[in-house]
């Protein structure tokens, strides 16, 4: 039987924000509105959180067994692992890769992603890659590709960053990198800092009245009429896969 499910990854133990997933973004913690967002997808059977044995998980397994969401708890540093044990786990035969630094998520776009995905033959479908916001992308990817990458992954950024193995066997894998809008592109809707943290918070401030109706265009255009709001992590340089 077919099944979709999002496998989100977080942890306590973030290097640049600790505690980040749990921190309040007006009353609710951060993965708190990520799920939200997320459970508003019509392509999804399934939403897991994959997380780590670290003692400092232990809070976050609190949070996630108070809210009924199922999780999984695996290596830390092998990230891959992690993720395809999850799958294994919960039966998933269509992965969507997002993250716990992303409380902006848009669910139109994981569903779209969705759609192209089964609707042609690639095993391996980026809606992130060059057209979107740092932050409002997924990735979507078969089991037995996810299954491919942790049998043959060696290096330790292939393991660490989960996709980077089928990323760059592209040629040869099956992928496709929806073009969305480079325009997009210079807009950072991520957190890894406190001071993206300060910039969602302010977003989610102005756009946020208990529900998440605001979307991709929402967003934009609300920044585009406060640009002084992009000033607060201008400055904020993306750690790249080998770091």
């Amino acid at each position: 039987m077919k099944k979709t499910v999002v496998i989100i990854q977080a942890r306590m133990s973030s290097t640049r924000l600790p505690g980040k997933v749990l921190k309040e973004i007006v009353g609710k913690p951060m993965l708190w509105h990520i799920i939200a967002r997320v459970q508003q997808s019509t392509q999804i059977d399934e939403i897991v959180i994959a997380t780590t044995n670290n003692k400092e998980d232990d809070e976050l397994q609190k949070f996630l067994v108070s809210t009924g969401v199922p999780f999984f708890r695996g290596s830390e540093d092998n990230v891959l692992e992690r993720y395809y044990l999850a799958a294994k786990k919960y039966g998933a035969t269509t992965i969507v890769r997002l993250t716990g630094d992303n409380p902006l998520v848009d669910p139109i776009i994981i569903d779209d992603t969705i759609k192209f995905f089964h609707n042609n033959s690639f095993r391996y479908v980026s809606s992130e890659e060059r057209t979107l916001p740092l932050g409002l992308g997924c990735e979507v990817f078969s089991f037995e590709l996810l299954e491919e990458a942790y049998i043959n992954a060696s290096e330790g950024y292939e393991k660490e960053h989960v996709t980077p193995y089928m990323y760059f066997k592209q040629d040869s894998i099956g992928y496709y990198s929806i073009n969305w809008n480079k325009e997009l592109l210079n807009y950072r809707l991520t957190v890894d800092t406190i001071e993206d943290f300060e910039c969602i918070g302010e977003i989610y401030r102005q756009l946020y009245h208990g529900n998440h109706d605001f979307y991709l265009k929402d967003i934009i255009n609300f920044i585009d009429a406060h640009p002084e709001i992009t000033l607060i992590n201008a400055a904020i340089k993306q750690k790249g896969v080998y770091e």
